[in-house]
């Protein structure tokens, strides 16, 4: 499976926002948003800024890679419309990647080679969790699905922990899509109409509409 070309990567699983433009699998703009807290939406436009840095076009991309979550429902939404957007207009294919994956693979300096724990907050004092492995490469590769843990369970995963409420906080970054960009391609690309982000557990308004009504939102 060929890297070349442009590759337009974008994450959105947490407060922060962040965008990669990538050729020929290397990365080349690198731009990040705040998603919390701001009156207008703040992700597209840094899109468009991280292209024009490089001096091209959205319909110029040959792939869109966009973070899939777990994480923050509004803006994996975002994310995910604005990147099913680009591969539309510009007739090119959508692939996912784990943002937990790109909590190791976006870190700079890069870490060690060895298998990691990631970990983001879920909210009610949950963690999701996800071991990874960096390879000597400084390829990541993503070992099992990812588990919804109580804090306390981690250090019993065997293996260091990396996030961002750890003590050295580390946030997904898109950037990381370049040191996984073979295996994302590898796995194919999603069904543009079908995909939606892996959202990890309900958003916190249809948890407060469920208790309410006592049946599931989408139950007629």
């Amino acid at each position: 499976m060929t890297t070349s070309g442009l590759t337009l990567a974008l994450d959105a699983s947490t407060y922060v926002g962040t965008v990669a433009v990538l050729r020929d699998g290397a990365l080349i703009a690198a731009r990040d948003a705040l998603m919390r807290g701001e009156h207008e939406e703040r992700l597209m436009p840094t899109v468009l800024a991280a292209l024009a840095e490089v001096g091209v076009a959205p319909r110029e991309v040959a792939r869109v890679v966009c973070g899939e979550g777990p994480g923050s429902f509004t803006s994996l939404r975002i994310a995910a419309g604005i990147a099913k957007g680009i591969a539309h207009g510009a007739g090119v294919p959508l692939y996912a990647v784990s943002s937990l994956a790109l909590v190791a693979a976006g870190a700079e300096p890069p870490l060690a080679a060895g298998r990691y724990v990631v970990a983001l907050d879920a909210m009610r004092g949950e963690r999701y969790a996800q071991s990874v492995v960096i390879r000597a490469d400084g390829s990541v590769a993503v070992e099992g699905k990812a588990a919804i843990v109580e804090p306390a369970a981690l250090a019993a995963l065997g293996a260091p922990i990396i996030g961002p409420l750890e003590a050295e906080p580390r946030l997904p970054h898109a950037r990381g899509v370049a040191r996984m960009l073979a295996d994302i391609l590898g796995a194919g690309p999603v069904d543009l109409d079908a995909w939606e982000p892996s959202y990890g557990r309900l958003a916190e308004a249809q948890v407060r509409w469920e208790a309410a009504h006592g049946r599931p939102l989408s139950a007629s």
